[in-house]
């Protein structure tokens, strides 16, 4: 068989199952082609480098167990990242599991917002509230490497996920704590206090949508209005804040506004709501005077 031919056979190959993906999923021809090319290298141990340097090897991994396995899951609905067991966050991959979210681009927001209020070189104390995978926690530790950041998550089995992430890193500056919000660090007072909560509200028709049928349903919701996660963080705010240090949470596209109410009513100033690309308020900051 000449090189050619085989390049040809294994790109009707990919284009075929992409165009299986396509429809099932309803993905874009170009992100179902990513997907695709996704498992054949998993199924094959290599980068997008070898798979691209070496087509003929296509067929191979196409009729592998583990790529039908794959391939199979993921038409059936199963995120991506959790069946690769991977994500990218602010550059850097994150192990991930059914036990985590999975870390979104919009959060990156939230670390670029958080790293305002922390000087290059400062020694800050910084706590990750609900960390699950650890990106977040991570993400600091890496562009701060003076700071302190201690980490908590109410479920053991995301800290398990945060402490593969906090080793495969090779962050010495994070510390992670089981239990419910600030339980795990009692009386002590930090600089930033930094979260990405559930606020989604209970029976929410998105919930029923793609990858968030398969994450974890306490790290989604967050009561009746979505709210019940962000009250408890901002409620206890004042209380491990250092004076003059910050609060940056995010919320929902349509809870600015109710967010910054719960920050003025337990006496947070300088609040400051931050938009993404499209916009959308998504992160809020306020400063413990």
């Amino acid at each position: 068989m000449s090189a050619i031919s085989a390049s040809a056979i294994a790109e009707q190959m990919l284009r075929a199952d992409a165009q299986t993906l396509s429809a099932a999923q309803k993905l874009s021809p170009a992100d179902a082609r990513r997907e695709v090319q996704l498992l054949l290298r998993r199924a094959l141990g290599v980068d997008l480098a070898g798979l691209l340097a070496h087509p003929e090897r296509i067929p191979e991994a196409r009729t592998s167990p583990e790529y039908v396995d794959m391939l199979t899951r993921r038409l059936r609905g199963e995120p991506i990242a959790y069946i690769i067991g991977e994500r990218e966050f602010y550059g850097l991959p994150f192990a991930v599991s059914s036990d985590v979210l999975i870390p979104r681009p919009e959060t990156e927001l939230l670390v670029e917002v958080a790293l305002e209020f922390i000087a290059e070189r400062a020694e800050c104390r910084v706590l990750d509230l609900g960390t699950g995978s650890g990106c977040v926690a991570i993400t600091l530790a890496k562009q701060r490497r003076e700071s302190k950041i201690i980490a908590t998550d109410v479920s053991k089995a995301a800290l398990a996920v945060a402490a593969r992430n906090v080793a495969r890193h090779s962050v010495f500056n994070v510390e992670l704590r089981a239990g419910d919000w600030y339980k795990p660090v009692a009386d002590l007072r930090f600089d930033i206090i930094v979260s990405n909560p559930p606020y989604i509200a209970e029976g929410d028709a998105h919930l029923g949508d793609g990858d968030l049928r398969f994450e974890p349903q306490a790290a989604l919701t967050g009561g009746a209005a979505g709210l019940s996660a962000l009250e408890v963080i901002i409620a206890g705010a004042r209380h491990h804040l250092r004076d003059g240090g910050s609060l940056v949470v995010e919320h929902g596209f349509d809870q600015a506004e109710q967010v910054a109410a719960l920050m003025r009513a337990h006496g947070l100033d300088e609040i400051f709501a931050r938009t993404d690309l499209a916009g959308i308020g998504r992160i809020t900051s306020g400063r413990c005077a």
